[in-house]
């Protein structure tokens, strides 16, 4: 069968369209049953979280400046190459408030490069990680072999602290899904990153110590406004951790996003029997399942352990990082700890050098088998 990238029921698009005639009416959470419609004319869902090689951060990305379409081309090419279909990409709300048609201009072109190589889009919207105050304009450079040393949240913890400032997100959220909501190229929208983490030992002392309180109260009020905005496309927000094996067992943030979404989303950068026990958790939820962050090598999450049981499985399969670059992923999280002077034997992330060959040849020989190039 030959699929379009972003394809949508015909169903689910007149669905939309009936409750979202010019964004103007919310749209209901998709049932178990339309959800899994949508999946079935899907193809498996394989990809990298990816930002350019040249970008530190969300902002060096999308910035007017700092926008860098060859590199996007060039390095969506090697993705193509390697047989990935889709791509989790994040965005900032500082770039709506600095120029949102500029913003959305760039997202259209970024759109189109990622649609000529095959591949959709997951775009995440807001980010619990990292450094809690962003700043636009010129972006700092990485600090050497640090991992992801220019990361941003978004909001900040400015935003995030004082929950009467949190209407001020509104427009960005409403505004980025409604523009796109019709939009064959986006696979989904992934509303809130890890919107609990408390960025220990990066950040940990800026964080407010009730931040799963805050992003919570946020989260509700983001999903809202998605709906609001009438996408045809899931809307879903990951769990990250905790322990979700029952009901009785989920925080007050998990349990709300596994009940709100969609479809359901998750991290695990464990090995392949945590992993197995963390999709056998979530099944319970009747819908289709992405894992939107996984493969860490040291930690013995792995492609040649994890890959294959998600395309058994048809789970989709996003690892965080691809090409080698300012994010600087290949060294591990206790690069903020310990010292390192020099490239890991064992990288992290990422799995292409910066000329596009591969730091492992037998990884991406797997990949390509399991996706069928």
């Amino acid at each position: 069968m030959t699929y379009r990238v972003g394809w949508i029921p015909l169903s689910l698009l007149l669905l939309a369209s009936g409750c979202a005639s010019l964004g103007s009416k919310a749209v209901e959470q998709w049932s178990p049953q339309e959800a899994n419609a949508w999946y079935a004319e899907m193809p498996w869902l394989v990809g990298c979280n990816f930002s350019p090689s040249t970008a530190v951060n969300q902002l060096e990305m999308w910035q007017r400046e700092t926008f860098d379409p060859a590199t996007i081309d060039r390095e969506l090419a090697w993705a193509s190459k390697l047989g990935f279909n889709s791509v989790r990409v994040y965005l900032h709300h500082l770039l709506w408030e600095q120029h949102a048609r500029g913003l959305l201009h760039r997202m259209e072109r970024f759109l189109d490069i990622a649609d000529r190589h095959g591949i959709g889009v997951m775009f995440v919207l807001l980010d619990g990680v990292w450094d809690p105050y962003p700043q636009l304009g010129p972006q700092p450079d990485p600090i050497p072999h640090i991992h992801n040393s220019g990361w941003l949240q978004s909001p900040g913890v400015e935003i995030l602290r004082d929950p009467a400032r949190h209407e001020e997100l509104k427009g960005y959220i409403k505004g980025v899904v409604g523009h796109f909501r019709k939009d064959r190229r986006i696979h989904a929208w992934d509303l809130f990153n890890e919107p609990d983490n408390m960025n220990d030992p990066a950040y940990v002392q800026f964080e407010p110590e009730n931040k799963a309180e805050l992003s919570l109260m946020l989260l509700k009020k983001v999903f809202a406004w998605a709906r609001e905005a009438g996408p045809t496309q899931p809307i879903t927000a990951g769990v990250w951790a905790g322990d979700w094996s029952s009901d009785a067992k989920l925080s007050e943030i998990n349990r709300f996003m596994l009940e709100q979404s969609d479809i359901i989303t998750f991290h695990s950068y464990a090995n392949l029997a945590e992993t197995k026990a963390r999709v056998e958790s979530l099944q319970r939820y009747g819908r289709p399942i992405l894992c939107t962050e996984y493969m860490a090598r040291p930690a013995g999450s792995t492609f040649a352990e994890i890959l294959p049981y998600f395309q058994e499985q048809r789970i989709g399969a996003y690892n965080w990082g691809f090409v080698a670059g300012k994010t600087q992923t290949i060294y591990p999280w206790d690069s903020w700890t310990k010292s390192y002077k020099a490239e890991p034997d064992v990288w992290f992330h990422d799995i292409l050098r910066p000329d596009g060959t591969p730091y492992d040849v037998q990884e991406v020989t797997l990949i390509r088998r399991l996706t069928g190039r």
